[in-house]
């Protein structure tokens, strides 16, 4: 493959840019600019210079040899100035010595999974961490890329290849008598293995949300200070606010942290019997995305009722709201109760967070299915008896197949092109 190089820190002005260089002349491509490298694995304090001798920058210059580095490659980092024009006479340089080539999005990261030293999960999990802004996404990608979904695989494939292989043993030794009995491990095994895939589906939901944010809709009666309290929360002016009622007719948006939880806040059309069409249309839009919603919070304004009939939808967390004009409740004006509804709110979620499984990614949700739906038949045919032994370690295997293209063991190129194509250009 070429060697490659790359900006890998934020283009812009920054006390310290880094440049990777990967590939088989990545060393060349150092010493071109810098002279004598230090030994591998170690560092330099090195002037970069361009065929003309003219220093561009003095620079610390890492060096790791093939395949102790992120790519399994020799590779060389070079951390420069953060000059913007530091930072493009380099690359120019690097460029005309005709070494190596501009990288694409996410290569660094693909010679990485094609050199074995990450799996097709520890990828994604390393898109995750690259965008998670919360917390709770952090943690999350962290074990991703840690290597956990991989455990989990392995441990699950381990078990399964035990059932076949004793399951394989009495089709092969059909015509003898085998000197176990098989099928109480055999059966406790399939069962063991579907119960692990289970846990993992039923947290799923929860992961992905996690991943993308869960939604809070904001809904009641017009008038009842929605788009005022997600102004405050969102800490400027997402939604128009007026006196008038009927202002808001679409679904507004404002993604916030709440205690280290990603949640995306929706400013909703108030609810009631609309006469102008516009404003028909937000409030259908408005009880839609309530329903759809992970949480609903209802805010009452004085005398008004719920209206969860409206809704369609049962109502997760009640607040009057205007405490600064009746005393009681919250206030988006002064920020009184504020604090108190995202802690609500937390703890809500918190709890379907501590749920949320290892399955985070869509395509993990459909290899585990494809896993269990193999299992589920299997199980049925070890029910019946030995004489569906054949087909019982067919389902099996399909099962393990399954578990495999969770980490890219299987059926890798299918996908590649579209984890990668969100990855940014030096990583």
């Amino acid at each position: 493959m070429h060697t490659i190089f790359a900006l890998a820190t934020a283009r812009g002005k920054s006390g310290v840019a880094v440049i990777r260089v990967s590939g088989s002349q990545a060393h060349d491509v150092a010493q071109f600019l810098a002279g004598d490298l230090p030994d591998p694995g170690r560092f330099a304090l090195r002037k970069l210079k361009d065929t003309s001798g003219t220093v561009l920058d003095e620079a610390l210059v890492l060096r790791f040899d093939a395949p102790h580095s992120f790519t399994g490659e020799d590779v060389v980092e070079l951390q420069v100035h953060g000059s913007i024009a530091i930072i493009r006479a380099i690359e120019a340089s690097i460029a005309q010595s005709g070494l190596a080539r501009y990288a694409e999005p996410g290569e660094f990261t693909r010679r990485a999974l094609l050199n074995g030293n990450l799996d097709l999960a520890q990828v994604e999990g390393l898109s995750d961490l690259i965008a998670a802004e919360t917390e709770s996404q952090r943690r999350q990608a962290q074990a991703l890329f840690s290597g956990a979904l991989r455990v989990f695989s392995e441990e699950c494939r381990r078990d399964l290849i035990r059932a076949t292989a004793l399951i394989e043993a009495t089709i092969d030794f059909a015509d003898e008598e085998v000197p176990v009995d098989v099928s109480p491990e055999v059966g406790y095994l399939i069962a063991a293995v579907l119960g692990r895939i289970d846990e993992q589906l039923k947290g799923s939901a929860a992961a992905e949300r996690m991943r993308h944010g869960f939604e809070v809709a904001i809904i009641g009666p017009p008038n009842a200070g929605k788009s005022t309290l997600i102004n405050r929360i969102a800490g400027r002016d997402i939604a128009i606010t007026s006196d008038i009622p009927g202002t808001t007719r679409d679904v507004l948006e404002a993604r916030v942290d709440v205690h280290g939880i990603p949640v995306t806040f929706l400013d909703t059309a108030g609810l009631r019997e609309a006469t102008d069409p516009i404003e028909r249309i937000g409030v259908e839009r408005a009880k839609e995305r309530a329903r759809e919603a992970d949480l609903r919070v209802h805010l009452i304004d004085g005398a008004d009722a719920l209206v969860d009939a409206d809704v369609g939808c049962s109502v997760d967390l009640v607040y009057h709201t205007k405490s600064d004009l009746t005393g009681r409740g919250l206030s988006a004006v002064t920020g009184d109760g504020i604090d108190g509804l995202l802690a609500d709110i937390a703890r809500v979620l918190s709890d379907r967070v501590s749920h949320a499984s290892l399955a985070s990614h869509e395509r993990h949700r459909m290899a585990l299915f494809r896993a269990r739906d193999g299992l589920t038949v299997a199980q049925e045919i070890f029910r019946r008896g030995q004489e569906g032994s054949e087909i019982l370690a067919l389902q099996l295997r399909e099962a393990v197949a399954a578990l495999d293209s969770l980490i890219g063991r299987v059926d890798v190129e299918a996908v590649l092109g579209e984890i990668f194509a969100q990855f940014c250009i030096g990583k």
